[in-house]
């Protein structure tokens, strides 16, 4: 056997093996991830919170299974609220949401804190009010 062949069937070899390497890869990197969102969906239902990856990954989502959510009972119909307040406690839950997000992505969230606690501070003094 001259070099030139046996180059060309190492090449050929090495490519084969590259090809099983990069699909083994593949298969267990799908893996880890839907073990993670498994983990972060498992820790969000018994916490109630999220997991915040490191800071090195800047995004990790997952989708929720719509079959899987509970539906939470009928509230009983509230007694007629101040307006100002109900702004306020709209305000509040999407400030929340933000600051969620936020500390999902890894991202500053001391305006946000800021913020809530503006927000709150002034649902303290409307309660105080009425």
């Amino acid at each position: 056997m001259d070099a030139i062949t046996e180059y060309q069937k190492w090449k050929q070899q090495g490519e084969s093996l590259r090809l099983q390497a990069r699909q083994a890869m593949e298969t267990r990197f799908r893996d880890l991830l839907l073990e993670a969102a498994q983990i972060a969906q498992e820790y969000h239902r018994d916490f109630g919170g999220a997991l915040k990856p490191p800071a090195s990954i800047t995004t990790f989502r997952y989708k929720t299974g719509a079959a899987k959510k509970a539906k939470k009972p009928a509230a009983k119909a509230p007694a007629p609220a101040d307006p100002k307040i109900t702004d306020l406690q709209k305000r509040r839950a999407q400030l929340q949401k933000k600051l969620e997000a936020a500390k999902t992505a890894g991202k500053p969230t001391r305006n946000l804190d800021d913020r809530l606690y503006e927000i709150e501070d002034e649902l303290r003094l409307a309660g105080n009010a009425s």
